[in-house]
């Protein structure tokens, strides 16, 4: 018997997307998110209920401001103090691990998801699940795009609207697309 879909996106493997088990995921992600983008602040605290309860995990006084969008939920993991603001959008298919006190600014993109590079393949729904670890202390810049398979190392900065394609190493600052390293001043 074959791997479910969702067995192949969690090992790493190429998987549709494309598949009823996977849609039902995306179905109860998108009511969580729902929920939290729609409660007043004060109800809604750090993050909403349901969003809170679909997390990998979430240390304590991590906040995700509204609006948020994410794919699963669950493979997404934010560290003590973690704050994600405004418009923040996480295509989850892979784990997603944001350190402790990590700052992340407006309308941040993270895209685990690589699709397939033959035409036949994405008409298929062909893509393949990369994880993203941003670590303790960084500041990602409003409108930055964070791709699958990155690694941002602790207190890095990324720079506003960068478009980040390689691993950026401890204390590094890169801006622009692609992202590059500079010197801090």
């Amino acid at each position: 018997m074959s791997a479910s879909e969702r067995t192949k996106m969690i090992a790493g493997e190429w998987y549709t997307c494309i598949d009823d088990e996977l849609e039902a995921l995306r179905v109860i992600a998108r009511d969580a998110v729902f929920e939290h983008n729609s409660l007043p602040p004060r109800p809604r605290g750090n993050i909403g209920p349901a969003l809170s309860a679909l997390l990998g995990s979430a240390g304590e006084g991590a906040r995700i401001e509204a609006p948020f969008h994410c794919a699963y939920g669950f493979n997404i993991h934010l560290g003590a103090g973690a704050f994600l603001n405004a418009g923040c959008t996480i295509l989850d298919t892979a784990p997603v691990r944001i350190g402790n006190r990590t700052l992340l600014g407006p309308n941040v993109q993270i895209y685990c998801a690589e699709h397939h590079k033959e035409a036949a393949g994405r008409q298929t729904g062909l893509e393949i699940a990369r994880p993203v670890t941003i670590g303790d202390s960084a500041w990602i810049g409003g409108s930055a795009i964070i791709l699958g398979g990155i690694s941002i190392g602790d207190g890095a900065i990324v720079g506003a609207g960068a478009v980040v394609t390689r691993d950026v190493p401890d204390n590094t600052t890169v801006v622009g697309n692609p992202a590059r390293a500079v010197k801090r001043g």
